[in-house]
């Protein structure tokens, strides 16, 4: 089980300063959508120099143009990718296509995919590696979380490819956990700890359940 920080928000030194601090028990520094807005590939090149030990993914979101997108990505030095589930098959399989020529991975996007159980058996057929269920941001704040999606989707695909994002704390990762996904993303939850390093420790050591 690997633990993935999201990194959103905080500015290309901020997020240096916090990954210093947490490394050691991060698998994936996620460069977030909003991110990515603001800076472009700069922090995916700045991260896999940083820190070659681990994997980098940029979270593009891609819903068109998926092969020129994806590789403008895995150029800059991404090791996955993400595109959204709910985009044309045509667009997913650009975005396999590239990661198959420079050696990345693709984790699909379920945001917003109404119809999670038939829609991971198809992308899976189509090669993907991970599929992530997503609670939106917007959606939050009304006590909304993944865990329902989770145990749909980890009832209908193999564990070791799934993914779970979205208002993951502390409270919820034992039950996250039990579930046995293969990437949990942490964003907030560790960005705002008035002690990130402790926290991402903390939530470590709940996942070891499963390793």
């Amino acid at each position: 089980m690997k633990l993935q920080l999201a990194l959103d928000t905080l500015t290309l030194q901020q997020s240096i300063t916090l990954l210093d601090q947490t490394k050691e028990y991060l698998n994936i520094i996620e460069v977030g959508t909003p991110f990515i807005i603001e800076n472009g590939m700069e922090p995916v090149k700045e991260f896999k120099k940083r820190y070659p030990e681990l994997e980098i993914l940029a979270d593009c979101k891609i819903m068109d143009a998926g092969e020129y997108e994806a590789s403008s990505a895995f150029k800059a030095g991404a090791d996955i990718v993400t595109v959204l589930g709910v985009s044309n098959n045509v667009t997913i399989k650009g975005v396999i296509n590239a990661a198959k020529k420079y050696g990345g991975k693709v984790m699909v996007d379920l945001i917003e995919v109404k119809d999670i159980k038939e829609r991971s058996k198809e992308l899976l057929e189509l090669g993907v590696d991970y599929l992530c269920v997503h609670t939106a941001f917007d959606i939050q704040s009304e006590n909304n979380n993944p865990l329902d999606e989770l145990e749909i989707l980890t009832n209908t695909i193999d564990a070791k490819h799934s993914a779970v994002a979205g208002g993951v704390k502390l409270k919820t990762i034992n039950e996250i956990v039990s579930m046995k996904p293969e990437i949990v993303v942490v964003g907030g939850a560790i960005c705002n700890a008035s002690n990130p390093k402790e926290m991402t420790k903390n939530i470590k050591e709940r996942m070891k359940w499963v390793l």
